[in-house]
């Protein structure tokens, strides 16, 4: 048995490599791909079963894919957007639960209001999987992805809790203020157990010098945040979405580059296999669940034409409840085309004041109004030129795909519960109709209305003003005698010369194969030799002092998350070439 199922996972891994590698060539996302790969293999004559546990996806594999997709986010892109994402996250997945719970109580008779409501939370929050890796690859504006992402990953909490609440109601009565006690005791305890767990873990990495301790230690973080969240009845998911935030946002200025580089890699790899997996697995669990509603005594059919109807309406009330939400954004982007002249007067005037007045104490004041003021006028900017069109909310009403949390979700309803094989099938069927249904024709769509992120000439213009504002802090510091040395000496003016011209200092040095062509004078060698190492020095506050500015430019909100997210890859990739040099 051991020898199958290890046969089994290194057989899916393939298939997921395999699927990932060329499903763009056909045209079709990964997660679709790997869903219909796994049905095709179910159908196999001698397929083994694979006996997949809820706790299992729920426990062990949805934290880490949760945290890896968190640790991402930009946190600046995702402060601004975050009305919107809690109102499709709550407010919609809510909404949906309740509706298709009705529906349900009135298509399967004997079956309780609250069970109904159980399977609705089951099947009510998408997975963004499918859609942002669609939305990556056609070149979707960038909020509209921040968008999905962040209700994929708020949405589980939200559906999750329902889900408990509704699996206790079946038990018993539960009144409408216990639903609300419960679910903003686990909101609020969930996110503050994330935090927590967060900055804690961002202050131990901080004190291990090995990209491999530091990588070991993340790989807990996520069921550090998620295990005693839940124990406390709190709400594990958004713990873990709360850590991958805090740790991705406090990792730019505590970890080193090679820290954030190897973790990135790491994390992704794991979010590959882990997530495409799971759809993996979902396809291959449909002849069982088939099976499993045919021993039961119960009706396919029946199970297969409830599904129907509740895709209809999960996509129905998607659509309905897009449409207000794009008009509401439509009338804060005319607002915030109002305002942004008011802030920009008022950051105009803390200038002026700065210049006039030279107190200490009121520069410290007014640098603190500036940052706000500066922040606000970056957010009005954000909000009245990266607009909500009907367009972009078209692609948002029908990127409704289900996935892995209506996979686990589904497995883990009671097995005492009336038609629980009917409402398993049920929920997979929803979940692969979506997800080949709307997830096969989103890019249809996208190319079909046109929408696309900003085009080259943009993103040029856009890194150009980045490298300038990351830069200047540097440049600026090498005038006159420039920046000490470590031992206090001054920079040779040579070196510093070559520095200024070479723009921002980020282009290539003498690499050690020059010496070669040095002459064999031990003495002009020793001179070069001290040259080369000022040049790195120096090179090296460069490099750092960018990176301070770079987080500074990243929480001011000024620049798209894609130009930070380039420049801080060259800058990564600098210190790394440049520390392999140095034999660090």
């Amino acid at each position: 048995m051991e020898i199958e199922l290890t046969t089994l996972g290194v057989v899916a891994v393939l298939v997921v490599v395999a699927v990932a590698r060329f499903a763009p060539r056909f045209g079709i996302a990964a997660p679709i791909g790997l869903v219909l790969v796994g049905a095709g293999l179910s159908m196999l004559p001698g397929a083994p079963e694979l006996p997949l546990r809820p706790d299992l996806v729920l426990m062990v594999v949805l934290p880490p894919i949760l945290y890896s997709a968190a640790v991402h986010v930009n946190v600046t892109d995702f402060r601004r957007d975050l009305g919107t994402i809690t109102a499709l996250s709550v407010g919609l997945v809510i909404v949906s639960a309740v509706l298709v719970g009705l529906l349900v109580h009135a298509l399967v008779p004997g079956l309780g209001l609250a069970a109904s409501i159980a399977l609705g939370a089951v099947v009510s929050p998408p997975d963004a999987v499918a859609a942002t890796s669609v939305g990556k690859k056609l070149g979707l504006p960038p909020r509209l992805v921040t968008v999905l992402e962040g209700e994929g990953l708020v949405n589980d909490a939200t559906a999750l809790v329902l889900l408990r609440t509704a699996i206790a109601a079946t038990a018993g009565a539960v009144s409408l203020g216990d639903v609300a006690w419960d679910f903003a005791f686990a909101v609020v305890v969930g996110a503050a157990v994330g935090i927590v767990v967060g900055l804690v873990s961002v202050q131990v990495r901080m004190r291990l010098d090995d990209p491999v301790l530091t990588t070991a230690v993340s790989f807990t973080v996520p069921f550090v945040a998620f295990i005693p969240a839940e124990e406390l009845h709190a709400s594990g998911v958004l713990a873990v979405v709360a850590a991958g935030l805090v740790t991705g946002h406090q990792g730019l200025s505590r970890f080193s580059a090679q820290d954030r580089l190897s973790e990135s890699l790491n994390w992704r790899t794991a979010q590959l296999l882990l997530e495409n997996g799971v759809f993996l697995a979902m396809g291959y669990q449909l002849t069982s669940l088939v099976e499993d509603v045919e021993v039961a005594r119960e009706s396919v059919g029946h199970a297969v034409l409830v599904a129907l109807a509740v895709t209809g309406v999960l996509i129905a009330t998607r659509v309905l409840f897009v449409a207000p939400l794009v008009a509401y954004l439509r009338g804060r982007e005319r607002r915030a085309r109002e305002r942004a002249p008011d802030l920009a007067y008022a950051l105009d005037r803390v200038a002026d004041l700065r210049r006039s007045d030279e107190r200490a104490a009121r520069a410290a004041r007014l640098d603190r109004l500036e940052r706000m003021l500066r922040r606000r006028h970056a957010d009005e900017r954000f909000h009245s030129r990266e607009g909500f069109g009907a367009r972009g909310g078209a692609v948002i009403a029908w990127a409704g795909m289900r996935g892995v949390v209506t996979l686990a979700a589904a497995q883990s309803l009671p097995a005492d519960l009336p038609y629980r094989a009917e409402l398993v099938l049920v929920a997979f069927t929803v979940a692969l109709v979506t997800l080949v249904g709307q997830g096969g024709t989103l890019p249809l769509l996208i190319r079909t209305l046109g929408i696309s992120g900003p085009g080259p000439e943009v993103q040029r213009r856009e890194m150009a003003r980045l490298v300038r504002a990351i830069t200047e802090p540097g440049l600026a510091a090498l005038e006159g005698q420039g920046p000490r040395r470590p031992d206090g000496s001054h920079f040779d003016p040579v070196v510093l010369e070559e520095a200024r011209q070479s723009g921002a200092g980020l282009v290539a040095v003498l690499s050690d194969d020059a010496l070669a062509h040095e002459e064999d004078d031990e003495e002009a060698l020793q001179a070069r030799l001290d040259l080369l190492r000022q040049r790195r020095e120096l090179k090296r506050h460069l490099v750092l002092s960018a990176q301070a500015a770079l987080v500074d430019a990243r929480a001011s909100g000024t620049f798209s998350t894609q130009a930070l997210a380039r420049a801080q890859a060259a800058l990564d990739a600098e210190v790394l070439r440049e520390g392999s040099r140095l034999g660090e």
